[in-house]
């Protein structure tokens, strides 16, 4: 993949049918307007990490596309399990690109989402700086215990990292690794400008 190092400014124009809640989020300017496949895979590794969180998170990512009034875009299940898939991870990976607007939509759910789970993901942050730093096992602690193994079957299920070329996300250190990082992306989506910040670190050295 080609990528620029010059970053150019981000167009804020907006078609007429674009729900407002997205009017917000700057446009990157890239060929077609269609994510690159970082982009693709770090948003949905974002809504894989939620759905490891909170049980139910696909349903509650389906609630938010309606009550955020984005239903126009995230219209149903089978709608969103596409979206997702365009994450060329995915072992039912779709080849179909993810537009603009409908990356916008994910980002928004997914950090109204991270708003509202928060506290946990300060809790969970905070009892993994603890324990390794003081070298105690992961899995001695039962709330993260329970995250990181979720994500795990989500992933696992969900993956095939050797195909999309992540080979290094075959173990489950790795995976773990993963787990933690994406922990300390969803904090920063909730944080202040959270959602504007996390939506153009998205395009870093991927905008012409």
């Amino acid at each position: 993949m080609s990528v620029s190092a010059s970053l150019t400014p981000f167009d804020n124009s907006a078609p007429e049918s674009t729900p407002m809640i997205l009017v917000n989020l700057p446009d990157p300017v890239i060929e077609g307007q269609v994510c690159p496949r970082s982009t693709r895979v770090q948003i949905d590794l974002i809504l894989l990490a939620i759905e490891a969180l909170e049980l139910g998170g696909s349903e509650a990512i389906l609630a938010f596309a309606q009550e955020l009034e984005l239903q126009i875009i995230i219209k149903d299940r089978v709608n969103l399990w596409r979206l997702r898939n365009t994450n060329p991870m995915r072992r039912a990976h779709i080849r179909r690109p993810l537009s603009i607007t409908e990356a916008k939509a994910l980002v928004v759910i997914a950090c109204y989402l991270a708003r509202r789970l928060t506290v946990v993901i300060r809790q969970l942050l905070m009892i993994y700086q603890q324990l390794s730093e003081k070298q105690i096992p992961l899995e001695q602690n039962l709330r993260l215990s329970n995250y990181l193994e979720r994500f795990r079957a989500h992933f696992k299920s969900r993956m095939n990292p050797r195909r999309a070329g992540f080979p290094l996300l075959t173990s489950d250190e790795k995976v773990d690794e993963l787990a933690m990082n994406l922990l300390g992306q969803l904090l920063f989506c909730a944080g202040t400008s959270g959602m504007q910040r996390f939506w153009i670190s998205l395009f870093d050295g991927e905008v012409e």
